[in-house]
This record gives C-alpha cells, sequence and structure tokens, in this order.
C-alpha cells in the first residue's frame, strides 16, 4: 500500500500584528472539528509535497506537529491519501 499528499482547503482563525504578519489561532478541519494553535513558527517559503508553493507554518497542535500553508487568499493542509499498489 503507498500513499501520496493532496491539498485540502481549511478555514483558519487569524490574528494580524501590527506590522502586517499573521499568527494563525486555530485551524478547522474538513470534517468540521477545530484545533487550537498553541504554538507557530515564523513562516518560511517552501514547496510543498503536494507541489504548490506558500508559505509554510510549523504549527504545534497539542502534542502533534503539522504544517499549515498560506497560499494567498487561501489556507490548506497536506492531506494523506492511501491507494493499493497492484
Amino acid at each position: 500500500m503507498g500513499e501520496f499528499r493532496v491539498k485540502c482547503y481549511v478555514s483558519v482563525e487569524v490574528y494580524y500584528t501590527d506590522d502586517g504578519r499573521l499568527i494563525p489561532l486555530s485551524v478547522e478541519w474538513e470534517d468540521g472539528r477545530v484545533f487550537r494553535i498553541d504554538r507557530a513558527e515564523e513562516p518560511e517559503l517552501a514547496v510543498s509535497e503536494s507541489g504548490s508553493c506558500g508559505e509554510r507554518y510549523r504549527c504545534r497542535i497539542g502534542s502533534s506537529v503539522t504544517y499549515l500553508y498560506y497560499e494567498d487568499p487561501a489556507w490548506f493542509v497536506e492531506k494523506k491519501v492511501r491507494f493499493d499498489q497492484k
């Protein structure tokens, strides 16, 4: 069984600083669950495994770490998709 990643657009609650920086506060998954972001590191330009480019935030949600991408004007995470190799 193999896997690949696809973009999954999400809703994000964001704080805008006085100097224009974005700080993500929470993310709403596609199933409607909302997770508070405990810590978001400064973004860096990065190419995602799904082939898109944007500002990548390394976020801690509880004990997990995930990457959240900002591709103006949308936010996305990468979702694992599994498939059978035959």
